[in-house]
């Protein structure tokens, strides 16, 4: 049983950070490119939503475990004309057909997930052989001390941020799963402090 917490407050908490003015920047580089139709791994309150491009969009999927983060999505403001269906459900077993979207867009999800190479798998069975991945994730830093401070962070950071993990590879992790990546850029956010704010963003096509 999830506590009130995880319930109430947790979803609160993300949408807020997730919603920062130098995050949603970093989605609209990113979710304006998906064309198709299109999974969202990791939907969450929708955040996402406003930034798709209707004119190449047939039909966004989101995912999401979180009934309340869903209903956020379900009233979170969206492209006009967008077509859009969420469902319950993992990034790391998706309730979906092999080969059958021509995007899956991944922001900011591969931090929570229990296994980001399980989830990354199975954005690469449900993409068709042309398809591409979409991604914009915060992760292990590339400088050492700032790398040494996330890792002393984490263990309290992921209690208090829903299973948020400050150590993990971007890149390294899309590469590991098969994904071969066709454009890559990295910054760290604005306004961020390092220890959260090293970003990685770009495009990666099934090996």
């Amino acid at each position: 049983m999830t506590s009130f917490y995880d319930r109430h407050v947790l979803p609160r908490v993300i949408c807020l950070a997730c919603a920062s003015p130098a995050v949603m920047k970093q989605r609209a580089k990113v979710v304006p490119l998906a064309r198709g139709r299109v999974l969202e791994l990791g939907v969450g309150g929708g955040l996402n939503l406003a930034f798709y491009d209707p004119a190449g969009v047939d039909e966004v999927v989101g995912v999401d475990p979180s009934a309340e983060l869903r209903a956020r999505a379900a009233a979170a403001p969206r492209a006009e004309g967008l077509k859009v269906s969420l469902l319950e459900g993992t990034a790391e077993a998706l309730p979906l057909e092999d080969g059958s979207f021509d995007t899956v867009v991944c922001t900011f999800t591969l931090c929570s997930v229990a296994s980001p190479a399980a989830a990354l798998a199975e954005a690469r069975r449900v993409l068709k052989p042309s398809g591409r991945l979409l991604f914009c994730e915060h992760g292990l830093a590339p400088d050492p001390g700032v790398a040494r401070w996330q890792r002393r962070v984490e263990p309290v950071w992921k209690r208090l941020a829903g299973g948020c993990h400050l150590t993990r590879p971007v890149a390294g992790t899309i590469r590991g799963a098969g994904l071969a990546i066709a454009r890559l850029e990295s910054m760290y956010l604005p306004k961020a402090p390092r220890m959260l704010g090293w970003n990685e963003w770009g495009e990666a096509r099934p090996g």
